[in-house]
């Protein structure tokens, strides 16, 4: 079964741009050629986008290729489909990396023993219990990431349109 999805890189220094290009493509499997742009968050560092097809677990495989590359911040994204729940992966050189199950309407699904450890957690006085939700919702991930979510000037604006 098929999925779609989208790698977002938010920022890489340029030298590391061909790097992420092969990468991409080793995991796909096919010549990939991103376009990038420069990232105003981060001067120095570019930006792309990239949409994908493949195989469930597609996602999982390029955060896998991606991780540990220091100065590389990305998101990658998977829809749900007959056999597999959405995904999202985000990754920052200070954070790591963050995965987080989806449902079809792109909401973070959080599996019970994971709720049942923060509560422990919490209560046994190890953590506050709002912190350890924010981390399960990935919320220190998107603090840091959303400065580099907007591209900028001169970035592709993707038109959405709603059917009635």
């Amino acid at each position: 079964m098929t999925t779609r999805g989208v790698l977002y890189v938010h920022s890489a220094p340029r030298a590391l741009c061909p790097h992420v290009e092969w990468a991409v493509a080793g995991v796909l499997g096919t010549r990939v050629s991103l376009d990038w742009i420069r990232q105003p968050a981060a001067p120095g560092t570019w930006r792309s986008e990239f949409s994908w097809q493949g195989q469930a677990g597609t996602a999982s495989k390029l955060a896998s290729a991606l991780r540990g590359w220091h100065l590389l911040r990305f998101e990658v994204t998977a829809e749900p489909c007959a056999t597999a729940e959405g995904e999202r992966y985000s990754c920052t050189p200070d954070l790591g990396i963050y995965h987080a199950v989806t449902g079809i309407h792109g909401d973070i699904l959080i599996p019970e023993d994971r709720l049942r450890a923060a509560l422990q957690r919490a209560k046994q006085g190890e953590t506050d219990l709002e912190a350890e939700i924010a981390k399960l919702l990935g919320k220190p991930w998107d603090d840091e990431l959303e400065p580099f979510r907007y591209a900028g000037e001169g970035a592709p604006v993707r038109w959405l349109h709603q059917v009635v």
